[in-house]
């Protein structure tokens, strides 16, 4: 029987502090895991103390969390992946919470959720990033229609697959949000396991803006809506075309009825246009839909062909 192989991946940029600690604790957890740092372009000692205490620390010089992301997936093979942040806010002993579904093949991602408990409210000093939390989980829950309990957490479990077939776009704090409407969109299994949450330690600082991030996050949830919905998006945007000029050509065809003449010929061209637009619109959405359900039949068939493969290299090692 081939021996599971656990990677432990660590993305870190200026976490002197903590990182000691981080990997300590992970290796007591999981001594049987290969432990990753992934250093971003450290001003302080974090790749000095990561190599230290024996952690595999690679360099990513595009900067960004989603750069690293992207290298990370690109470049780990394992059976299991644990993404965890270095900045000690993660308590390591829940990992096996997060482990067990995806091993036991009942979830392709397991999430920490930090926010169902009430400790991130109870530890975070910055509110506002719980405001921010809390409006881009509803708005993923409402526009994908899923029920994600924690949509930012930087914990998480992924299986090979999904990590061998996930397209990492987004350069910075974005991932976790793309990552979340991936394997929702996917039809991909996600598993929510209640975790503690722990402020980072004095000195420590969070590496988020905020406001900035926070509008890139908007951004991004938008973007992937029309990526993953044309037609929800598009057909929105179509409806309210056609209900602006309908409401506006009312009255004009009210007074034409009256009195046969149209006095407000330009608010007539402009509700025609309005109407042609929101037609276009609605054709638009038609057939983007049908080019990302191609694109979801030929994801599961690619998923099937990898299957395939990954028995017969089973058979083989089993030989």
């Amino acid at each position: 029987m081939k021996e599971e192989k656990i990677a432990v991946l660590i993305p870190c940029y200026n976490e002197e502090l903590t990182i000691e600690k981080v990997i300590k604790d992970f290796k007591k957890e999981l001594p049987e895991a290969d432990i990753y740092v992934y250093n971003n372009n450290s001003k302080d000692k974090t790749e000095e103390i990561a190599r230290k205490i024996g952690a595999t620390v690679v360099n990513e010089y595009k900067q960004g969390k989603g750069n690293v992301v992207r290298s990370m997936f690109r470049d780990i093979e394992a059976d299991l992946y644990v993404m965890v942040d270095g900045d000690d806010t993660y308590p390591a002993e829940f990992v096996h919470k997060l482990i067990e579904p995806v091993r036991n093949g009942e979830a392709d991602m397991a999430i920490g959720d930090r926010l169902s408990n009430g400790t991130y409210q109870k530890e975070n000093k910055r509110h506002f990033h719980e405001f921010g939390n809390n409006l881009v989980k509803k708005a993923i829950n409402v526009l994908f229609k899923t029920n994600l309990k924690d949509i930012m957490t930087g914990y998480r479990v992924f299986n090979r697959t999904f990590v061998k077939n996930m397209p990492v776009l987004s350069p910075k704090f974005e991932i976790e949000t793309e990552m979340s409407i991936h394997a929702v969109d996917k039809n991909m299994q996600v598993e929510n396991v209640v975790i503690e949450y722990r402020d980072r330690p004095a000195g420590s600082e969070s590496k988020l803006n905020t406001y900035s991030d926070g509008m890139k996050v908007l951004k991004t949830i938008m973007r992937l809506f029309r990526t993953y919905k044309p037609l929800a998006y598009f057909g929105t945007i179509a409806a309210v075309l056609a209900l602006l000029s309908v409401i506006f050509v009312i009255p004009v065809f009210s007074v034409y009825l009256k009195t046969a003449l149209v006095p407000n010929f330009p608010t007539l061209i402009v509700c025609g246009f309005t109407m042609l637009a929101a037609i276009l619109s609605l054709f638009t959405g038609l057939q983007l839909q049908n080019s990302v359900q191609k694109n979801r039949q030929d994801f599961e068939m690619q998923l099937i062909r990898l299957d395939h493969v990954r028995k017969d290299l089973e058979a083989d090692y089993e030989k």
